[in-house]
This record gives C-alpha cells, sequence and structure tokens, in this order.
C-alpha cells in the first residue's frame, strides 16, 4: 500500500458504494469535523438537523458538530444527550430517543460508535426518517450495516433498519479514542477470517451461497487491514485508517449482501451468548470485539485440529454412523430446555435450531458433497484461515483480550460455550459442521486436554 493512505481508503471506500442502497457518502481523513456542515447539506437538503450524542462524545465531537452545521446554516434543534453512565444499546433507550425524534422533523446526526449508532439507526427507522453518523472510534463494524443490535426482553436481537446514508470519520478525533475500543475494532476486523472459513461450508452445501462481490469487499484487503496491530495499539494513523477503513468495507458488504454473512460466523456466536447470559467481568460487560476476539481465537483453534484430523474417510465413516447417530428434533429439543430453558433466550434458539433442523437424508447429501470436494475444501480453508497461535499473537499485539480469562470466561464455561455456540444461530458454521459428522468428542473435547489449544 502506499504512502497517500487516504486517497487509497476513499478509492476502495468509492468503489464499495456503488453496491449499496442506503449509504451515499463516506468521508474518511484528518480534520473532517470541520465538513460536516456541507456534508449534512449534500445529502439532506433543506433539512433541519440534531445532534444525538452521549456525554462522552458530545464532549469529543458532538458540540463541536453542532456548531460547524449552525455555521454552515443548517438549522439545528437542542442535541439529544445520552446520560446513562455503562450504557448500551437497550430498547428502553431507544423508547427515550423515539418520542424526541417524533417531535420534529429533524434529521439524526449520530456522533458516537457502536450504542449511538445503533440506537440512532433503528430510532430513525422507526420514524422513517433517514439519518448520518460522526465516528468516534474505529470499535466495531455497525457504522454502515444495515440493522441494528439492540438488547430486547433480555436478549440482544438485531433489528432491520436502513443504513446511515453518510458516515463522516475524522481521523484526529479516533485517533485519541481509548485504546481498548480501537483494539475491540480490530478484533471484529479479523474475525473476518473465520467468518470467511464458514462462508466457504455454507456454500458449498448451499445453505447460503457466496455473494462474490461483498466476498471481495471484505476479504480481498483484509490482511493488509491486520497487518500493523501494534500500529493499532500505539495510535499510528495509517493503522488505524485502514482498521476503520476495514470496518467500514463490511458494513457495506452486508448493504450489498442483505445479510451480515459477509463478516459474521461462529466467533460472533460466542459473542452474542455471552451477551444473552448477560455475562460481566469486574463489574461491567466486556465490549462486543472483545468477545468476538476470544470467539475467533476459539473457531481458529477448532479449525486448526479438523484440518489437521479429518480425511475422506472421516466422511465416510459419519455418512456410515448416520442411522445409529442421527440426532432427532426430539433430542435437540431436550438439550436446548436443559440449556435455554430457564431464560428468556429459549424460544428464541428453539426457533433457529429447528431452521437449521435436517433430515438423515439432507446430512448424508451434505457429507457427501464435504467428502467428495475435500481436497480443494482443505486447500480453500487452509489458504482462508491463520493458525490460531498466530492469530491469538496478532489479536495481543492489538492490546485485545485473546485468551477467556481476560473478559471473565474460565475454561471450563468456554468449553460449554462451544456445544452452546452452536445452538444459538441457524447460521452455518464450523461448530455445527462438527456436530454433523458425530465428533464432537473427538474433535472440541482434546482442545481442553493437556496439549491441547486450551489445556
Amino acid at each position: 500500500m502506499g504512502s497517500d493512505f487516504y486517497a487509497e481508503t476513499a478509492a476502495r471506500v468509492e468503489k464499495a458504494l456503488r453496491y449499496c442502497d442506503d449509504t451515499k457518502k463516506v468521508v474518511v481523513g484528518e480534520g473532517t469535523l470541520g465538513q460536516v456542515g456541507d456534508f449534512f447539506k449534500e445529502l439532506f437538503p433543506g433539512k433541519r438537523a440534531i445532534v444525538v450524542a452521549d456525554v462522552t462524545t458530545f464532549g469529543l465531537a458532538g458540540d463541536r458538530v453542532g456548531q460547524e452545521l449552525a455555521a454552515a446554516g443548517v438549522s439545528v434543534d437542542e442535541p439529544y444527550i445520552y446520560d446513562e453512565p455503562g450504557m448500551h444499546a437497550e430498547m428502553r433507550l431507544v423508547d427515550m430517543l423515539k418520542p424526541r425524534l417524533e417531535g420534529t422533523d429533524a434529521i439524526a446526526v449520530a456522533v458516537g460508535s457502536g450504542t449511538v449508532n445503533d440506537l440512532c439507526k433503528y430510532s430513525s427507522s422507526l420514524v422513517e426518517r433517514p439519518y448520518m453518523v460522526v465516528g468516534t472510534a474505529a470499535s466495531m463494524d455497525g457504522y454502515a450495516s444495515f440493522g441494528a443490535s439492540i438488547e430486547y426482553n433480555e436478549c440482544k436481537q438485531t433489528f432491520s433498519c436502513p443504513a446511515p446514508r453518510g458516515i463522516l470519520i475524522d481521523m484526529d478525533v479516533v485517533c485519541k479514542a481509548p485504546v481498548k475500543m480501537n483494539a475491540a475494532g480490530f478484533a471484529d476486523l479479523i474475525a473476518k477470517i473465520p467468518a470467511g472459513a464458514d462462508w466457504i461450508l455454507a456454500d458449498l452445501i448451499g445453505t447460503e451461497p457466496i455473494d462474490e462481490i461483498a466476498w471481495s469487499l471484505v476479504q480481498d484487503s483484509l490482511r493488509d487491514w491486520v497487518s500493523n496491530p501494534e500500529g493499532v495499539a500505539s495510535g499510528d494513523r495509517k493503522a488505524l485508517t485502514f482498521l476503520m477503513e476495514g470496518l467500514i468495507m463490511s458494513g457495506l458488504a452486508m448493504q450489498k449482501a442483505k445479510t451480515s454473512r459477509t463478516a459474521s460466523g461462529a466467533e460472533h456466536q460466542f459473542s452474542h451468548l455471552w451477551d444473552n447470559q448477560h455475562h460481566k467481568f469486574n463489574g461491567e460487560a466486556p465490549s462486543h470485539g472483545f468477545k468476538v476476539g476470544v470467539g475467533t481465537v476459539s473457531t481458529s483453534a477448532l479449525y486448526e485440529r479438523i484440518l489437521a484430523n479429518w480425511t475422506e474417510g472421516t466422511f465416510d465413516a459419519a455418512i456410515a454412523a448416520i442411522p445409529r447417530n442421527f440426532r432427532t428434533w426430539e433430542t435437540i429439543e431436550k438439550e436446548l430446555e436443559e440449556n435455554f430453558g430457564s431464560s428468556g433466550l429459549y424460544e428464541t434458539v428453539k426457533r433457529e435450531c429447528r431452521k437449521k433442523f435436517v433430515e438423515p437424508s439432507e446430512l448424508e447429501r451434505r457429507l457427501k458433497l464435504f467428502r467428495d470436494n475435500w481436497s480443494e475444501l482443505k486447500k480453500r480453508l487452509s489458504a482462508q484461515l491463520m493458525p490460531a497461535k498466530e492469530i491469538q499473537g496478532i489479536i495481543a499485539a492489538a492490546k485485545a483480550p485473546s485468551t477467556p480469562e481476560e473478559i471473565g470466561i474460565e475454561r471450563a464455561r468456554l468449553q460449554k460455550s462451544y456445544a452452546l455456540a452452536q445452538q444459538l444461530r441457524y447460521r452455518y458454521n464450523c461448530l455445527d459442521w462438527t456436530r454433523d459428522l458425530g465428533l464432537w468428542e473427538e474433535t472440541v473435547t482434546p482442545l481442553f486436554q493437556p496439549g491441547g489449544f486450551w489445556g
């Protein structure tokens, strides 16, 4: 990559925007807060604005954004500022913002990162209005994604809603963000490596075919975006710009494909599981990216064991064993009741598992596909993945947690989380693959035994 990295980022993002329905303009650079007035007027000519922020992000950039909008001749409502210590995206906060938006025709200008963006995104959709976001940290891939992740009825859920019409990033602000926020974004971005491997599996069996353009938007530059974890940790401007580019491009790919499959696999299911278990460490919930980072190491370790031990004969044996090993829906339902029956998650998990349940004939078809394509599939997965120790080291170098203990998860709980995460969502991945072959005890359990990755 050349020295004019802002121009390179702009060119790649501009190309991606051609494939997106919601987002029309993205600016990433230095001193861009000074452009927010013209940016807003281009996207929303003749419209009023209302800045939405939390106490911290209002001080960082929100106050300035309001001043710049007014100076450009934009009519600006009084800002809406959340004053909620330790706030996260939950329906209660949507219910606070929505009436404010209903009482005005102003366009929301979200100033913040994941939480503020999701609250603004969903609230704006409820009043059938577009919005824009001024990002303050490279902390997650949701800036450009459709859908908002909101806690509702004690369960983190993704609500369908449009992505922002515009995204403005001032790297002067991002470079001042806490190291842990940008580290969380780095972990969320490197997760696209095993997530890509999971998509390859789903593509082969036909449950979610690969969208080649969306794949390209994420995967073509992914290794470059995560090539300087030390720079992310130290606040290097180029490293953080490429990190921000990768996170935005991941969201744009989701827009193109109309699915989060482009950026999310089994590693995210670990995070969703711990979200829905309301896991806290030292009094607060670890960030999404931190949980995803541990999930990324976990799935990378599983893939490593699979590729080292499975052969064509493994699939032949699994096919022959279908009559005696097939897990009926009644068996699965009983497990779900044992694992989730006492939580508000039970009905959601049951619905997701029912969607991905297949009869023996379909299971046999899938296993034969894996067997007949094993040589090429193994090469493709090996090229896509990184060794688990290597990916663990890279995540650690970015100052993100790379072991479960760093987010308060004991090894025994992590082992159980492999099984629970597999049941959390219909999306086919390496956990489902292992279940389908009937090799859970032979493949997952050894990871926690002496000499195993987590042993």
